[in-house]
């Protein structure tokens, strides 16, 4: 049978036998892929080292019959040590990794991959802040899901204007000038930019990102539980 090989991620994984494992990779290649790696928990086991969590290895495998494939190769790539090192940066990180494993079928695309290696990049980096992780994975979640709010007009159907402080719509998706007024124009240039898709350590770099970041988060994670199922 034909060797695949890919990169991947490991979602979830689970103690067999006396010595296997059965493991969830998130892959680029090939969605989600179950695994069971034999033999895996022994001391001498050549694969152990490449299946560590909050890591991304490339992997070879055989696909089985049924849902479960065979793991005959591992090879570490990165891990993630400074994460692992941070309670805190290592507990938001098993959270995106449910997030993600909870929102995503089997055949799930390459962007979901992408999304949560770029996570735990920024994760790792500690001159990101946390908060601004989080924002900005809400963001990307919310974009996948085809839930971008509209930050070029505002409910009337007006372009939004940087000398108007705006209130939102979440039924709508939309900023609207009735309300109390919450966010102006650095707040929807910081939204734009993190819906695009933009890297957290260049939204790191905008002047006063702290700040908005505590006024944006409640906005972002409110879209989220709105709107995503998780």
């Amino acid at each position: 049978m034909k060797k695949l090989q890919t990169k991947g991620i490991i979602l979830s994984r689970t103690d067999f036998s006396e010595a296997d494992r059965i493991l969830t990779f998130l892959t680029p290649d090939y969605g989600k892929v179950h695994v069971i790696a034999k033999g895996v928990r022994k001391i001498k086991s050549k694969m152990a080292g490449g299946i560590e969590l909050l890591s991304v290895s490339d992997i070879g495998f055989i696909r089985g019959r049924g849902e479960l494939s065979t793991l005959t190769s591992t090879r570490l790539i990165k891990h993630y040590d400074v994460i692992v090192k941070d309670l805190v940066r290592t507990m938001a990180a098993y959270e995106f990794i449910k997030q993600i494993h909870k929102l995503t079928e089997d055949e799930v695309d390459e962007d979901y991959f992408l999304l949560l290696e770029q996570t735990f990049e920024a994760l790792n980096e500690t001159g990101i802040s946390l908060a601004l992780v989080q924002s900005w994975f809400a963001m990307q979640i919310l974009r996948l899901g085809g839930r971008s709010p509209n930050l070029l007009s505002d409910a009337s159907g007006n372009k939004l204007n940087a000398n108007i402080v705006y209130d939102f719509d979440f039924d709508s998706m939309t900023f609207t000038e009735i309300g109390l007024g919450q966010f102006n124009a650095n707040h929807i240039k910081f939204l734009r930019l993190g819906f695009e898709g933009r890297p957290p350590e260049k939204l790191q770099r905008i002047e006063g990102i702290n700040q908005l970041i505590d006024e944006i988060a409640p906005l972002t994670q409110t879209m989220l539980k709105t709107y995503i199922q998780i």
